[in-house]
């Protein structure tokens, strides 16, 4: 007996590769849905891609400057006030928060682009900062976080010798 025999809707008729399915299946049009659907709730996630439905992906946009004696970190808030921006430091994680509020009823306005609500940025330090001594300045939308480096943690840097291929080190 062949195997083919055992499937039921086999019998008959020849199984046609998905892309010539007829349309009308019901089972294709649910997996197609689903897809869609899932397609949809996903791309919400994707944090990287322009254009994406999470529109306040990245905002407030930053600039992470490092000098020998600190870290400046500049962060974009055009419309707001210093009064309207929290910012935090724990954990090796400056935080900048807060919220633009709107200006005009949501009834009187026929189309916007900008975006209203509350913004949280996380931005993870690689370098360990001296947080009693950090210092916050906003001025023309621009809010800049300066943060001396410790000088307690901060490693040395030792040169290691790179042997050459076929060489031995000398003890």
């Amino acid at each position: 007996m062949n195997m083919r025999d055992l499937i039921p809707w086999a019998r008959n008729q020849q199984m046609a590769p998905s892309r010539y399915r007829d349309e009308s299946d019901p089972f294709m049009t649910l997996h197609r849905e689903m897809n869609r659907l899932f397609d949809d709730v996903f791309r919400g996630f994707d944090m990287a891609s322009p254009g994406s439905t999470n529109r306040m992906a990245g905002w407030p946009h930053v600039e992470v400057v490092e000098t020998d004696k600190d870290v400046r970190v500049c962060a974009e808030l055009p419309g707001l006030e210093d009064k309207d921006v929290e910012v935090l430091m724990g954990d090796g994680v400056l935080t900048i928060r807060g919220e633009r509020k709107s200006e005009i009823e949501d009834k009187e306005r026929a189309f916007s682009e900008r975006y209203y609500g509350r913004f949280e940025r996380r931005i993870p330090l690689a370098w360990e900062v001296e947080e009693d001594r950090i210092d916050a300045s906003f001025k023309n939308g621009v809010l800049t976080v300066t943060m001396p480096k410790s000088t307690e943690n901060r490693p040395e840097v030792k040169r290691i010798a790179i042997n050459r291929a076929g060489e031995e080190t000398k003890h």
